[in-house]
């Protein structure tokens, strides 16, 4: 079971979006995948068409999070109900603002442990997706020390390059001081518009800084990805040229993620 999770210190570029795209290129592969939502905003739970139950979500298991105890927030997510597919194919342990409690400053070392913890002894899954808060709080670093891979999204903006580059520096010196090394990371662009000087000058700049850390293909700016995600619907199953290809550039990442942990 690969553990990724999927972060940003810069809001608004769409990380939620890589984190749902993975998703979907997983469920049409039919890679047993697990999404947790790290996130207050629980922008990933509610694409994925899921309302928690009362005391079955993310922040209450990682009060006290027993080995395996995040099994009992899991929860079928509605695109995997909504194809037929067997259970397993696409959960989702939901997230809400209820995990914001975990999210402080004056957190100890050890509970960065909480979430290994609570996912050590889950099963059937080849892929686990964190969808991290937009920040370097207590519950990044969480999903962090639990994680196989990082991948850092950006996009083509002044702004987002200087984050991105927080992003790294701060998993670097996370590996330097703690035995929960990361052991691998990269970086998602997206929202790329290739008719923009500005967006192609970035992009430039994000393939000088990181070099063969940067994951392709990367992802444009499509409207259709907004009509997919306002659906609540897998863009893997949305009509039309432009969602065929969004849907080609997800499954190419999924491929690069799986075929780095064989």
């Amino acid at each position: 079971m690969q553990i990724v999770s999927v972060s940003s210190l810069k809001g608004g570029v769409g990380k939620s979006s890589v984190t749902l795209g993975i998703a979907s290129a997983a469920l049409q592969a039919g890679v047993p995948t697990l999404v947790v939502d790290l996130d207050p905003h629980a922008d990933a739970t509610t694409g994925l068409g899921v309302r928690p139950h009362e005391g079955r979500d993310v922040g209450e298991v990682l009060r006290r999070p027993r080995r395996g105890a995040l099994e009992r927030a899991v929860m079928a997510s509605a695109w995997a109900v909504q194809d037929g597919r067997d259970s397993k194919a696409l959960d989702v342990a939901p997230g809400s603002a209820r995990s914001s409690h975990l999210d402080r400053s004056g957190y100890r070392d050890k509970d960065l442990g909480r979430l290994e913890r609570a996912l050590a002894g889950v099963t059937g899954y080849d892929l686990v997706l964190v969808d991290c808060p937009p920040s370097l709080s207590a519950l990044t670093r969480t999903a962090w020390a639990a994680s196989d891979k990082v991948l850092s999204v950006a996009e083509p903006s002044l702004f987002s390059v200087a984050g991105t580059k927080r992003t790294m520096t701060a998993i670097a010196q996370f590996e330097q001081s703690r035995t929960w090394a990361v052991p691998a990371a990269g970086v998602v662009v997206n929202k790329v518009r290739h008719s923009s000087a500005e967006h192609r000058h970035r992009l430039a700049e994000l393939e000088e800084m990181f070099g063969p850390l940067l994951v392709t293909p990367v992802i444009p700016d499509l409207p259709v990805w907004q009509q997919a995600q306002g659906a609540a619907w897998p863009i893997h199953r949305w009509p039309g040229a432009e969602a065929r290809d969004l849907a080609g550039r997800y499954t190419a990442i999924l491929h690069g993620l799986l075929d780095r942990a064989d």
